[in-house]
């Protein structure tokens, strides 16, 4: 990172006049321990899974959305297929956890660890044996995007009622009420609403997640796509490829990574603040400046996917602009 800082500046530019583009060049330079990095093709891993506590009525839509949704993802209708495809990144469809039939499909990688999680209104979502696996799931597709030649990991996420269960790791980790973190995710109405903050009322409540536990934190009321998301942030570390996080769901994903392995953190690039209002809490706990805001909140790994163009194009510009001595050009006066 020195050594990048360095070539910075020497750029023909005044230096900082490419702002945080310079800052991000600089930090991809150390994950990939070289002066000059470069970005090629990313890959965003899209983690699936149902849920007990969306049968409460917390979203807009019925959870049988979720397997058509991965069907949609197979066919290449959905946006994250769109935006996947216009900026260079494979797609990886993981069922961890879908509670519906599923087609048979190459493009579908099945890791699954059961028909969805249990309702955390009324006990612990998972056990801590699939809190386990559930990172382990994301730890080894991490690893196998590495091997197949990914230079940067998005993680995606679908799972209808998902946004309840990344209010609820936030408020068990960062101790701020229910109020703070619960938005409308789907849309839902003010009874939805209300709804969504008594479920999380609920499971905070009957569960009691430990807050310095974050593996208990996630088996109590996190859900399987969350902890496979929490463990290919792990799993992207390790592999040392920068990882462009989402919104909402993805950053409680990455706040269970960060207290398992604080280190982590240092690979992980907020893509975009969410529209959900509990985004910038989880953002302010991890110390993260996203680098887009256009309002989204979609998940699916859609906002970190535009912001990798971001990525790609500082660390371009680090590479390809020409210094002061090799194009001839005078420097500021000393």
């Amino acid at each position: 990172m020195r050594a990048a800082q360095r070539r910075q500046g020497r750029l023909t530019k005044p230096t900082g006049a490419l702002g945080r583009l310079e800052e991000l060049a600089i930090r991809v330079a150390g994950i990939q321990q070289v002066e000059r990095p470069r970005l090629g093709r990313g890959e965003v891993i899209v983690f699936a899974a149902d849920h007990g506590v969306a049968a409460y009525g917390v979203s807009a839509y019925p959870p049988a959305v979720t397997a058509q949704m991965v069907r949609n993802f197979l066919s290449g209708g959905a946006a994250v297929n769109v935006l996947a495809g216009a900026l260079d990144c494979a797609l990886r469809i993981v069922d961890v956890g879908v509670a519906g039939d599923l087609p048979d499909d190459p493009a579908l990688h099945r890791a699954s660890l059961g028909p969805g999680t249990r309702d955390m209104r009324t006990g612990p979502a998972m056990s801590g044996a699939q809190a386990e696996c559930a990172l382990e799931v994301g730890i080894q597709h991490a690893r196998a995007a590495a091997a197949a030649g990914a230079t940067m990991i998005v993680p995606g996420e679908m799972g209808i009622g998902n946004t309840t269960a990344a209010a609820a790791i936030g408020c068990a980790l960062t101790g701020r009420p229910p109020e703070e973190l619960v938005g409308r995710g789907t849309g839902v109405d003010d009874a939805g609403l209300a709804r969504k903050v008594a479920a999380v009322r609920a499971a905070l409540a009957t569960n009691a997640p430990r807050a310095g536990d974050p593996l208990d934190v996630l088996a109590k009321v996190g859900w399987f796509e969350i902890g496979a998301a929490a463990g290919a942030i792990l799993g992207s570390a390790v592999e040392r490829l920068p990882v462009v996080l989402d919104g909402f769901i993805v950053g409680a994903a990455a706040l269970i990574a960060a207290r398992l392995a604080p280190r982590a953190l240092a690979y992980c690039f907020a893509g975009h603040r969410s529209a959900e209002a509990g985004h910038r809490v989880l953002l302010a706990a991890l110390g993260l400046e996203p680098l887009l805001d256009l309002g989204m909140r979609l998940g699916e790994g859609t906002g970190a996917l535009l912001a990798t163009a971001l990525l790609r194009s500082a660390c371009r510009l680090h590479d390809e602009m020409a210094t002061f001595d090799e194009a001839g050009v005078s420097d500021r006066a000393r």
